[in-house]
């Protein structure tokens, strides 16, 4: 009887705060959740709005505060949330939450696609984890004697660079997990996936240290904007 009682006064605030006609509780009952605006879905979480302003404009207020949308719940850290008027910690912390099971579901997804020879499986795996991150992040992805994910270790945060990446760092990772063949991946921040000179000296390095230890270097994938560059696909490894 609590929990109902503490549902019915959830919907009675939300309700509150939303003209009638643009009820998301209702609407979501009634004809499914594909069918809410991003406001909408956003003010579920919400719950409440703030003075002279409903949950769903509040909303709509995190949506536009940059061009991406949604994309925002990434971009956006919990400090800038918090800058919004109506977004305490609570709901800060709620909507990074909600942000990163989003990037998590789609990293299940894609999970089962994943085949060692397919440039575009991988990094369709990895593409939410590191598309947005602000800095390089370099990570290697390490598989098994049937071509299967094992897991992944970050290497290094920062400048992928050949003078400040340990090839020792990527394969004691590798000789821990015993992965047989290994993936590198790492994200441009720009959103250009373009190799770097420094990406060149990287992977040559990598691939010359595994030659000698009997664990291959399958690919390097750089991970852009929704977009990828494979040295494998470009016959550079």
């Amino acid at each position: 009887m609590l929990k109902n009682n503490r549902q019915t006064t959830n919907r009675q605030t939300i309700n509150r705060q939303i003209p009638d006609g643009e009820l998301p509780y209702e609407k979501c009952e009634n004809r499914g959740a594909a069918n809410l605006s991003d406001a909408e879905l956003l003010a579920v979480i919400l719950r409440t709005g703030t003075s002279g302003k409903t949950a769903v404009e509040l909303a709509r207020d995190i949506l536009a505060k940059e061009p991406g949308g949604l994309l925002n719940l990434y971009r956006m850290n919990r400090e800038d949330l918090q800058l919004l008027p109506g977004i305490g910690r609570v709901k800060a912390i709620q909507l990074k939450c909600i942000g990163e099971i989003s990037k998590r579901i789609s990293m299940a997804r894609h999970f089962q696609g994943i085949t060692l020879n397919d440039a575009k499986a991988v990094a369709d795996y990895y593409m939410e984890q590191l598309r947005y991150e602000e800095r390089e992040v370099l990570l290697v992805s390490m598989y098994d004697t049937k071509c299967r994910l094992i897991g992944d270790e970050m290497i290094s945060v920062g400048t992928v660079n050949a003078s400040l990446v340990s090839p020792r760092e990527i394969f004691l990772r590798a000789v821990d997990r015993h992965a047989v063949t290994i993936i590198l991946l790492h994200n441009h921040p720009s959103g250009e996936p373009e190799p770097s000179p420094a990406d060149k000296r990287v992977t040559e390095q990598v691939k010359l240290c595994g030659e000698l230890l009997g664990i291959r270097l399958s690919d390097h994938i750089i991970i852009g904007d929704n977009r990828y560059y494979s040295f494998k696909e470009q016959g550079l490894v």
